[in-house]
């Protein structure tokens, strides 16, 4: 299941970018991340590297 991203709590930081292995996250032309959700394959390694919590699994 895909992540949901609160684009509030983002802060563009890009760690989330860094982190996921399969490259379904990207920062948009705001600066924010968002994730591609044909590519994610809810690792959820996402969530642990965002130092905001603005990443949670999508219920």
């Amino acid at each position: 299941m895909p992540v949901t991203i609160d684009r509030d709590l983002c802060v563009g930081c890009g760690a989330c970018v860094a982190t996921c292995p399969a490259g379904a996250l990207e920062l948009d032309d705001e600066g924010k991340s968002t994730c591609n959700e044909d590519v994610c394959i809810s690792c959820l390694a996402c969530t642990g590297a965002c130092p905001t919590e603005a990443i949670s699994e999508k219920e």
